[in-house]
């Protein structure tokens, strides 16, 4: 078995027992595998150990890696930072955008999303943090945003995604992602998603709701940024 495949099952025992220790359904938290800075030869390697679902945060890395992947079934989600002039070719090559926080990003999404495309998935990014460093919208522009998105066509909103001030704490992790899952709950929204929790903090995460964790260094091992 492969490196990466023993990874995808040593993850994927970690996500069972940390589902079943709050009562939760394994088979509802999705592994999202970060594939960003790695070859499209370790993302065929997922694929063939299971894995279905791929998130990138470089565009034109990822059109590189579709094209050579193109006899794969994969579904591509984008989770990094939006760059206005980058919305047509994410809403043309993407199944789901996790980053979105701001309006004019989602209407350009919403705009550009080809009508025989099914909607796009859409999760807002909110800054639980307050980090000056991070994208997303506060929790205090959350409501208003999240009821404009809902209203476009085009775009289906699925739920928050956040990336919290990384801490060893479980405490700490606990409280950051509880208040992403409050806020969820307080839009009043039929939303069911929460993209949420990364290698080391994938079990408080799952505690407190996530559906999906963007797992990157657990799986594929550590990045390689001096790669193209």
């Amino acid at each position: 078995m492969s490196t990466i495949a023993e990874n995808i099952s040593t993850l994927a025992e970690r996500i069972r027992s940390a589902a079943q220790a709050v009562q939760r359904d394994p088979a509802s938290v999705g592994l999202l595998a970060v594939s960003k800075t790695k070859p499209a030869s370790d993302l065929r390697e997922a694929y063939d150990a299971g894995l279905r679902d791929f998130g990138e945060n470089y565009l034109q890395e990822a059109l590189g890696k579709q094209a050579e992947l193109s006899d794969l079934p994969l579904i591509w989600h984008f989770i990094g930072p939006i760059q206005s002039n980058k919305t047509r070719a994410i809403a043309e090559h993407f199944a789901w955008v996790h980053s979105v926080d701001r309006l004019k990003i989602a209407q350009r999404l919403s705009e550009q999303r080809p009508p025989e495309l099914p909607p796009l998935n859409i999760c807002i990014q909110v800054n639980v943090s307050g980090e000056a460093s991070k994208s997303g919208c506060s929790p205090e522009d959350l409501p208003a945003l999240a009821q404009a998105i809902s209203a476009l066509p085009n775009l289906k909103l699925r739920g928050l995604m956040a990336i919290p001030e990384p801490t060893d704490d479980r405490d700490e992790q606990n409280a950051s992602f509880a208040a992403v899952s409050t806020l969820q709950a307080q839009l009043g929204l039929p939303l069911d998603t929460l993209s949420m929790g990364m290698s080391h903090d994938l079990e408080a995460a799952i505690a407190q709701g996530a559906t999906w964790v963007r797992i990157g260094t657990a799986l594929f091992g550590a990045r390689n940024y001096g790669q193209p």
